[in-house]
């Protein structure tokens, strides 16, 4: 989000990802945009050396998440 131009606004699903160690970050700036119930993803930190099968783990977690709130704009 930028000056309170979402791509959601702009016609464009899409699905924020954020490790969980940025929830506490993300609730203030979704407050500070305007948009607190803006809905985002929260997956276990860290993402990196975790290696192949910590990613895919990660992305089987994630996927039927990404595609429910990327259909439905909802996470609920």
């Amino acid at each position: 989000m930028h000056d309170g131009i979402t791509l959601e606004r702009l016609g464009f699903p899409t699905a924020t990802i954020i490790t969980d160690v940025f929830v506490t970050t993300a609730k203030a700036y979704t407050k500070l945009m305007g948009v607190p119930g803006f809905p985002y993803i929260v997956c276990p930190h860290p993402i990196t050396n975790v290696g192949a099968a910590g990613l895919d783990e990660r992305v089987q977690f994630l996927a039927p998440q990404v595609a429910k709130l990327l259909q439905e704009g909802t996470l609920n």
